[in-house]
């Protein structure tokens, strides 16, 4: 019976139960240089040059439109600073598909309005616009860290950075005290804290004068002084407010990381690193690393947008194939996060099928919400493909949903690749807290994930 039983049973596995110690040594150093690629990418923009940097150094050059593609050829093409493509051309033509794996390197975040610094009472504040999908409440009493770019008159840009370094000032959004909050704390979570109630306090000191708005002036003069920025360039900027929290180990065993942004940089480095590892492929092996996911993929930078098309079709034009004879025989992996369940609020999630802790890349078949609405729902044969190629490659795998049926869902970039007809699938690594200021994950689904996008760039 036990035979039988383990025979047609379908049963999971903690991670930790199928890998031997070598591998928990590659686990842990894969996890150092994630966790320092995280500590370093807390905006999209700098996800990507990190990203570039890295790639420079291995070989990879720049794609310009007519170059000649060979075999083993690394490249990489700059979408606005803000999104990046990568490829190495496989043996095989593009007439016989592409291998792709596409993550997001934006994440929820406060985005400072275009006229945002405003004193009230002798204290200077910037106003916000958050941005993706946030509980607000959770953005209050945390420090903060100012990140972005200043495009001025002339075209030149200035990057401003306040907060990352131990030394430097970090901002906050001020609370009620309890004493004082009764009124506040009658309200739901999500009418506690409003939108325009999320603004940054970032000086109080006025400045030498008899004239209005002294500590405006004050802080506008630092900024003059440092960046040498004026009220008026605000309107031409994109700076952003993050958490000011280290990423950092979580737990006696040191075993899960906590930090900002996991969603999806985790995702991102992975297939990162995979195309930066693989030896040779068959087939022509993409990373995309794109913007916008948390409001939509919409824009020049994000999924919806032309970029990745114009890239491909150079690429396939240059060996004289056409775009959607290349698109209908490739293989995408939309290395995206997953919930995983938190025994803490087991009434959200359906246990059976959501994705745990430490067993491995989670694989959605399927995303959207309710009615299975915004997904595009991966084949049996897509994922019949990907559990052969996992196993084949002992990559810890397990199935994952985002929370009940009538609860949960949300959305990928997956519906975007899969309308271009490519066959594309949901996988990636399961987070705790997502879409807080600060995420925890599993060593060893990241690692399992890193792996999981290899084995798919290495198949023959």
């Amino acid at each position: 019976m036990e035979e039988i039983r383990k025979k047609l049973f379908y049963e999971q596995k903690n991670g930790y139960d199928l890998i031997d110690t070598e591998e928990r040594v590659a686990l842990e150093s894969y996890c150092r240089d994630y966790m320092a690629y995280l500590n370093a990418s807390r905006t999209e923009r700098e996800a990507v040059a990190n990203a570039i940097a890295e790639a420079e150094e291995l070989g990879f050059v720049e794609y310009e439109y007519g170059m000649e593609l060979k075999a083993g050829m690394k490249i990489y093409k700059n979408n606005r600073g803000k999104a990046l493509m990568l490829a190495v051309i496989g043996k095989k033509p593009l007439s016989e598909g592409a291998v792709i794996a596409g993550a997001h390197v934006d994440s929820p975040r406060l985005d400072l309005k275009q006229v945002t610094a405003y004193e009230s009472d002798e204290m200077c504040f910037f106003k916000t616009h958050y941005y993706g999908g946030i509980k607000k409440y959770q953005w209050v009493t945390i420090p903060l860290e100012l990140h972005g770019v200043v495009a001025l008159r002339d075209g030149s840009t200035v990057e401003v950075t306040v907060g990352r370094e131990k030394d430097e000032p970090k901002f906050v959004i001020t609370d009620l005290l309890p004493h004082l909050a009764q009124e506040q704390m009658k309200k739901t979570l999500a009418e506690g804290i409003t939108g325009e109630g999320l603004n940054i306090l970032i000086g109080t000191v006025p400045y030498a004068d008899d004239g209005k708005d002294r500590v405006k002036l004050a802080v506008l003069s630092i900024l003059n002084d440092m960046y040498g920025i004026t009220e008026e360039d605000f309107l031409s900027a994109e700076l952003t407010a993050v958490p000011a929290f280290d990423v950092c180990e979580i737990g006696f065993d040191r075993a899960l990381i906590g930090g900002y942004g996991h969603d999806d940089r985790v995702c991102a480095y992975a297939e990162l690193k995979a195309l930066f590892d693989v030896e040779a492929p068959e087939k022509t092996c993409v990373c995309l690393l794109v913007d916008k996911e948390e409001t939509g993929s919409e824009g020049v930078s994000g999924m919806q947008g032309r970029a990745f098309d114009t890239f491909m079709e150079d690429l396939c034009e240059a060996q004289g194939v056409k775009l959607r004879r290349c698109y209908e025989k490739s293989f995408c992996i939309s290395a995206d996060v997953t919930s995983a369940f938190d025994p803490l609020y087991p009434d959200a999630y359906e246990k059976n099928n959501n994705a745990k802790v430490n067993y491995g890349m989670g694989i959605s078949k399927y995303t959207g919400s309710r009615g299975k609405a915004g997904t595009s729902d991966a084949s049996a044969e897509v994922m019949a493909y990907l559990r052969k190629t996992f196993d084949e490659n002992k990559v810890v795998w397990q199935t994952a949903e985002l929370g009940k049926v009538d609860l949960g869902g949300g959305g990928t970039i997956a519906k975007y690749m899969a309308n271009r007809n490519i066959d594309t699938i949901d996988a990636g690594v399961p987070v705790l807290s997502m879409h807080a200021p600060f995420e925890t994950v599993a060593k060893l689904d990241c690692y399992m994930t890193y792996k999981g996008v290899l084995a798919a760039y290495s198949a023959k």
